[in-house]
């Protein structure tokens, strides 16, 4: 007899735990999808090297083929808002991006902080100075991302969960670079592993604020393993004299197969 009543009473408590969480497998459906849907950011965000440009973006050049343009067309959410800008560092999200975010907002995607620790002038310092001077230059980003890039992620996600109380905030990392240990034009091998081990660092300091913030971090690299630059499949833009604002950016591929996938998993 007591066994049945144990019995019945666990029952009962495994229905219940399963009525709550189902109710709030449920209710996150429900907001997805009657929600709206906000892409903040910089160029990794806005499409940048996709292509497809959206002439009214102007220089923020919003592509048709970026992420969150594609993760919208697939889900429908109730209202789409593309702020997200080339060139785009932390205060300029800040001052002209988060306009659209409110309390129906459900879903708010971000790329922020390869701007503000200096990436397009690393890269070009790499590409075109010696080794020692390009690993100096990555010391002084590196050490920017320790010092000031946390506190300036801080007042970003801060700002974007006070507009958006309710969404649900998924940052999105940076992709390692280059594919190492083959045979590859260009750049030294000590270059790339330096420029990878940066993008790792980024990545990490990223992380470590967006989940102090309750934020969700959706990590690129492993969807662009095997995809990197010197991989023979590049999901990335080499050096291109011709659009230099595109070197160094992800194809539409790279937008396709690379980031909405970690963006459709974690949102």
């Amino acid at each position: 007899m007591r066994r049945s009543r144990f019995t019945a009473r666990f029952g009962a408590f495994l229905l219940a735990v399963g009525l709550a969480f189902g109710g709030a497998t449920q209710a996150r459906a429900s907001a997805s999808a009657t929600g709206g849907y906000v892409a903040l950011g910089d160029s990794y965000s806005s499409g940048v090297g996709s292509g497809s440009y959206i002439s009214s973006s102007g220089d923020c050049k919003r592509s048709t083929k970026a992420y969150p343009y594609l993760w919208n067309a697939a889900h429908a959410p109730a209202s789409f808002a593309f702020t997200a800008c080339s060139g785009a560092t932390t205060d300029d999200v800040l001052a002209g991006q988060l306009a659209p975010l409110g309390s129906d907002t459900a879903l708010v995607s971000i790329s922020v902080g390869g701007n503000d620790a200096g990436f397009s002038d690393v890269m070009t310092t790499c590409v075109l100075q010696s080794d020692s001077t390009c690993l100096s230059r990555i010391a002084t980003a590196t050490a920017y991302v320790d010092s000031t890039l946390p506190g300036k992620l801080d007042s970003v996600y801060s700002a974007i969960r006070a507009k958006a109380p309710n969404a649900r905030v998924v940052v999105l990392g940076y992709p390692r670079f280059y594919k190492l240990g083959t045979t590859c034009l260009g750049l030294s091998e000590t270059k790339r592993s330096a420029i990878n081990n940066a993008a790792d660092h980024l990545d990490s300091a990223i992380a470590a604020v967006a989940g102090r913030h309750g934020f969700v971090f959706g990590d690129v690299r492993t969807t662009f393993t095997g995809h990197e630059l010197c991989s023979g499949s590049a999901w990335l833009h080499s050096v291109d004299w011709l659009n230099i604002g595109e070197s160094y950016h992800p194809t539409a591929a790279g937008q396709s197969g690379g980031y909405l996938p970690v963006l459709t998993n974690a949102a």
